[in-house]
């Protein structure tokens, strides 16, 4: 798994036009992070807070499509190193897809440049939550996706222990997975937390 804390993409899904709830931006873990812009570490890496009863969002296919475009203009503003720019762009594709945890992730890195650390928090936790509620919503137990960039996003926001514990968690649920017996014995974590770039994004 490929990925960079900028030129997020979300990967390709199977119809589905609602959103899980409660669903908070940072999910989908899902996404195939595009190359394209900064690239923070190549080897790494919502709901709505709804209460009792809160009905479910529905996102559109539509929706997605604009989201995953403002996402590719946001790419070519941190190419420009136009980082409030960016900001914008995904601030308005969280608030259209806030399922899209990669998104959020993106969003977050894009404040902590421009020294919005509150607001990179916030988006951070989203990106948090999102995962988590895409775990909890994964009926199969199949999918590693969002445990290993739940990890990341932790190792952003400071939470390295927790971080440490849910790596240990998916190493029991996915004992023969490959990508995380390569997380875990190539110390993934540990390279990504001495990386310059991670730390310019992290908490």
């Amino acid at each position: 798994m490929n990925w960079s804390i900028f030129g997020v993409l979300p990967r390709a899904r199977a119809s589905r036009s609602t959103v899980r709830v409660p669903r908070q931006g940072a999910g989908r873990a899902v996404h195939r992070l595009a190359p394209a812009g900064v690239a923070l570490l190549a080897a790494w890496m919502v709901a709505f807070a709804g209460g009792c009863g809160a009905k479910k969002r529905e996102i559109t296919e539509l929706q997605r499509k604009e989201a995953e475009l403002l996402v590719a203009e946001a790419n070519f503003a941190i190419t420009l190193r136009d980082w409030a720019r960016a900001e914008g762009l995904f601030v308005k594709a969280t608030n259209l897809t806030p399922d899209e945890g990669a998104y959020w992730t993106s969003l977050g890195a894009m404040r902590m440049r421009l020294g919005h650390k509150a607001a990179a928090k916030t988006a951070y936790e989203r990106a948090v939550k999102a995962y988590q509620e895409e775990i909890a919503a994964d009926k199969t137990k199949s999918d590693v996706e969002p445990w290993l960039r739940q990890v990341y996003v932790l190792a952003l926001l400071g939470r390295v222990s927790e971080g440490r514990a849910l790596l240990d968690r998916a190493a029991r649920q996915f004992p023969t997975n490959r990508e995380v017996r390569a997380f875990i014995d190539g110390k993934q974590l540990d390279a990504m937390l001495a990386e310059p770039l991670f730390k310019q994004e992290a908490l």
